[in-house]
């Protein structure tokens, strides 16, 4: 059975499924930072997926970066999956700007804002609306 990671559900907020994940928003607003976590137990290593559940999460993965790019005009979209601090598979998904905190940085490591609960409200408002609104969506979403 999944269950996520603690340090996941302690930093993070859910913002709704994809069919294969679950995915969260970073506390963090100086960016907007997605988590896609796969609900498979035990899955630390995207190779650890079956096939099918890598083709969907891959799939999942590159929709939400491409969305997330366009509502948010970024100059960059970073993604990636550490793992040295939890080791639960998830991909990170940060909106990056050539004239953000940390640029051409990457943002570990660095102090993070909770948000506050006005701009919280207005980030999960934005990806309901981005997010929700997109026809071509390849896939069932389930917003928080």
């Amino acid at each position: 059975m999944f269950s996520l990671h603690p340090k996941l559900a302690q930093d993070t907020f859910l913002v709704g499924d994809f069919p294969l994940s679950t995915c969260r928003l970073m506390n963090d607003m100086q960016y907007p930072w997605l988590i896609l976590v796969p609900r498979v137990s035990q899955a630390t290593e995207l190779y650890e997926l079956s096939p099918q559940d890598q083709a969907q999460f891959l799939r999942e993965s590159s929709w939400l970066s491409s969305q997330l790019s366009r509502i948010f005009r970024a100059d960059k979209m970073n993604v990636a999956a550490l793992g040295n601090q939890v080791s639960q598979l998830h991909f990170h998904h940060i909106v990056r700007y050539q004239n953000d905190l940390t640029w051409p940085n990457p943002v570990w490591g660095n102090r993070s804002v909770d948000y506050t609960v006005e701009a919280l409200q207005r980030m999960r408002q934005t990806l309901m609306l981005g997010l929700r609104g997109q026809s071509e969506m390849p896939f069932d979403w389930k917003m928080d």
